[in-house]
């Protein structure tokens, strides 16, 4: 199904199937404060096709379609600063 304008990823993110557990990145020490889903999108967007993010106080977790790019993902954002705190 297509929507007009911007396409809403999924929150689900807690799929149990081990192929789903390897495309997720877990993303930590996250000021959900500030930065929100849409923000988290934008930034880990470049790095594949995301499918699902969900948001929690403090952390957050992006599923993307495939593994290659949760790991591109993990090595392209470690300990990238935002909103003052390091992930």
């Amino acid at each position: 199904s297509t929507m007009t304008g911007k396409t809403q990823t999924s929150n689900v993110t807690n799929k149990n199937d081990p192929k789903s557990i390897n495309s997720r990145v877990f993303i930590g020490n996250l000021n959900t404060a500030i930065v929100k889903k849409g923000d988290i999108e934008a930034i880990f967007a470049k790095y594949g096709k995301i499918v699902g993010c969900s948001v929690h106080k403090g952390y957050a977790f992006v599923q993307y379609m495939s593994e290659r790019h949760a790991r591109a993902a993990v090595a392209g954002e470690n300990a990238r600063i935002i909103a003052g705190q390091p992930l």
